[in-house]
């Protein structure tokens, strides 16, 4: 007996069960009847696509449209309470971790910074330990674990499951998903996360109507997630991405990067970047009031005081993010004439001082980009912040159940 028909049916049953959700989740409030006329489905095929999504308990009826002509028509949106969903960030010097809802609102969270000298399977413990409190949180609040996504710097081999290479981490072939579903019982995802970020954006953020668009994490590392034609672009062996480890300059001076060669765009517009530059102006003695907020706070250098030192408008301060946003700027322009995206989207730990680092990319970009290109494109910050990686990891979470709407 040939089962290929059935097969087909299902499939395409999926895909159109995917199609209604993913509509309802971008542009709710719907009726069945806008669901309709936006997908080209016929009203009765739609009613009992929608059907299903209720019973899953994926979407709900939330309310009449009493507007305009006709029928008042029931309005449907996501049931954000059907379950949690756990995200873990693991940062080179910090572990991120938070249960959201099914539309990535933060119910919980807790971070803890590491050691990055502590080793791969000291921090991995530690993750573990938080995972499980964070599960615990969610058991109190009678919500179902949906999923757990993990996002790390680095290349992934998403298919595998395993944490290629993390140059900033110095961790080699990490089979994350078998660690943490060994450990936890749970569906794990884990991605680079610069692509989680793209995806977090495209379901929650800034682009939830962009086709084309590029996403720039910057921290320790620099990396981007590019979203292509409505899909995130992976390359041919799922490595695309790795935009802060293009060579813009090759000195023989120039600090060696973390993944050993010389020239590479992230060493001039990462954190360390920053706080080198600071550091070079302190040691000449320039006039700065960055040693006394250092002195007063106990703290060593870091991004957060440099900012602090650029909201009292101190001028080393401001100087060094404006280096910075330059050398950034440059790497922005080179994405922008390859791609010709609709938007670049700053996001990640840097993007605390994007105030300062914009109007130096924006410069840098439109002294670099063909003019025509350049009045085309959007440059803005992610609303999601430094927890842009962290709301990644949520949403790859969430993008396999609107791929995949069965029973979570």
């Amino acid at each position: 007996m040939n089962s290929k028909p059935t097969a087909d049916q299902a499939f395409v049953r999926e895909t159109n069960l995917s199609l209604v959700l993913r509509l309802i989740h971008n542009q709710s409030p719907l009726s069945r009847a806008q669901i309709a006329v936006i997908t080209g489905l016929n009203k009765s095929t739609v009613s009992s696509l929608v059907d299903e999504l209720i019973a899953i308990g994926l979407v709900h009826e939330t309310g009449i449209n009493l507007g305009g002509t006709g029928r008042p028509a029931t309005l449907l949106e996501i049931n954000s309470q059907i379950g949690s969903i756990i995200g873990v960030e693991l940062g080179v010097d910090f572990i991120s971790v938070a249960i959201t809802d099914l539309l990535g609102k933060i119910l919980w969270r807790k971070r803890e910074e590491t050691d990055p000298s502590d080793g791969q399977k000291k921090t991995i413990d530690k993750t573990l330990l938080i995972v499980k409190e964070a599960a615990a949180a969610g058991k109190k609040k009678n919500s179902k674990i949906l999923g757990l996504g993990i996002t790390t710097p680095g290349t992934v081999d998403t298919k595998k499951g395993t944490l290629i290479f993390a140059p900033n981490l110095h961790w080699h072939n990490v089979p994350l998903v078998s660690i943490f579903s060994e450990s936890t019982k749970l569906k794990v995802f884990v991605e680079n996360d610069a692509n989680a970020a793209a995806v977090a954006e495209h379901l929650f953020g800034t682009a939830r109507q962009s086709q084309n668009f590029i996403f720039v994490f910057a921290g320790v590392g620099i990396g981007g997630g590019l979203f292509l034609n409505g899909n995130l672009y992976r390359g041919t062996h799922g490595f695309a991405g790795e935009i802060g480890h293009s060579p813009i300059m090759a000195e023989p001076s120039q600090n060696v990067c973390h993944c050993g060669n010389r020239g590479c765009w992230e060493t001039y517009a990462n954190q360390y970047s920053i706080i080198q530059r600071v550091q070079a102006r302190l040691e000449v003695k320039r006039s700065s009031i960055i040693p006394q907020l250092m002195a007063e706070q106990n703290s060593p250098l870091n991004i957060a005081l440099i900012k602090q030192a650029a909201d009292a408008g101190d001028k080393e301060a401001l100087d060094s993010f404006s280096e910075a946003g330059s050398a950034m700027g440059q790497g922005f322009a080179g994405l922008i004439n390859i791609f010709n995206p609709e938007k670049v989207i700053l996001g990640g730990p840097l993007s605390m001082a994007g105030e300062y680092l914009l109007p130096a990319i924006k410069e840098t970009v439109e002294n670099h980009v063909f003019s025509e290109v350049n009045k085309k494109v959007e440059i803005t910050l992610s609303p999601f912040g430094p927890d842009a990686s962290l709301i990644g990891a949520v949403s790859i979470v969430a993008d396999d159940i609107l791929s995949h709407p069965i029973s979570p």
